[in-house]
């Protein structure tokens, strides 16, 4: 008997993996989900307890940014007797599990693909509590590349032409079709889609190195900068100005753009009495070769209606960004 297993086992192995012994995904059926959708497998009680709240501490908070809260992901929870057949095509997943060992890992395409899931398990609640707040962050990037990769996938499908803009600023950048340029000259570029209410927008421009400091004057440097910008090229009617949000300080982060160190600001813009506001999401992109930073904007204006997707969106178009 014990021969048969191990057969069975070198059976499997064979068929899931290529010539080179890596595992064969070419049989397995395509993903599903909405992005930032996220489905959470995990018994009921460990749900409706600490195991349950610590999950949603982390992938349930408030997305940075948004004048708004917004959860980082929608969540979908299912007990593990349910994870089977279609349910396993969702493309990123949160697999917690009260077991015989101590494990967290992160798996590609272990049911579909592309796809996503992260597997944690433990001993008892207590420790999946701790594994959990441990390994957050790694599991959220994994999450986050991997939906931004999805996003640009799609936003591929169907891509505007801006050879113009490859001339002039030296990048060039995958905007979907449905975006249309509102300003081009030889040193700004302005690129928007049409919602139902409102607008999502990309801006583009450089400025000198020198223009932004270090340490403490980085956040006052980048506003003051795309204040500036901002206020003068992008028209507001009766006078307003199009500017940084006074009220509330912006996040700022390092990032990376085509392989270059990145300055990443998320705040919000408004316009002043004009009770005109939204998200914006600024990259600052240290180009030494031509002594430069480039700047990469997305913002929306959108009234009434949820913008952590359409500021998603923005963040995968200004990602694809290639510098010339």
């Amino acid at each position: 008997m014990k021969s048969f297993y191990l057969a069975a086992f070198a059976a499997f192995l064979f068929i899931s993996c290529d010539n080179s012994g890596k595992k064969d995904v070419s049989y397995l059926p395509k993903s599903l989900g909405n992005i930032n959708s996220l489905q959470v497998i995990i018994a009921n009680d460990l749900w409706n307890a600490e195991v349950g709240e610590e999950i949603r501490t982390y992938f349930a908070a408030p997305t940075d940014g948004l004048p708004q809260e917004e959860p980082l992901y929608s969540i979908n929870q299912m007990p593990p007797s349910t994870f089977t057949g279609f349910a396993r095509k969702n493309r990123i997943f949160l697999n917690v599990a009260i077991g015989d060992e101590e494990d967290v890992s992160i798996r590609k395409n272990s049911y579909s693909k592309p796809q996503t899931g992260a597997f944690v398990i433990a001993k008892s609640a207590e420790r999946l509590v701790a594994l959990i707040a441990e390994n957050h962050k790694s599991i959220l990037a994994a999450f986050r590349a991997s939906e931004i990769a999805e996003k640009q996938r799609r936003i591929k499908i169907s891509l505007k032409k801006l050879d113009s803009l490859k001339e002039r600023l030296g990048v060039s950048i995958k905007i979907p079709s449905a975006y249309r340029t509102a300003l081009a000259s030889e040193d700004f570029y302005w690129i928007r889609k049409d919602l139902k209410s409102g607008s999502t927008n990309v801006i583009i421009y450089e400025v000198p190195m020198g223009m932004i400091g270090k340490d403490s004057t980085i956040v006052g440097d980048i506003i003051k900068i795309r204040d500036s910008i901002g206020g003068n090229y992008l028209p507001v009617e009766d006078e307003g100005r199009f500017i940084t949000e006074e009220a509330y300080a912006p996040y700022l982060f390092t990032s990376e753009i085509d392989g270059k160190f990145a300055y990443e600001t998320k705040g919000t813009w408004e316009v002043k009495d004009k009770y005109m506001a939204g998200p914006f999401l600024n990259y600052a992109v240290r180009d030494e070769a031509n002594n430069r930073y480039l700047i990469l904007e997305g913002f929306t204006y959108a009234p009434s209606v949820a913008k952590r997707d359409l500021q998603f969106e923005l963040e995968a178009i200004l990602k694809s960004a290639r510098i010339e």
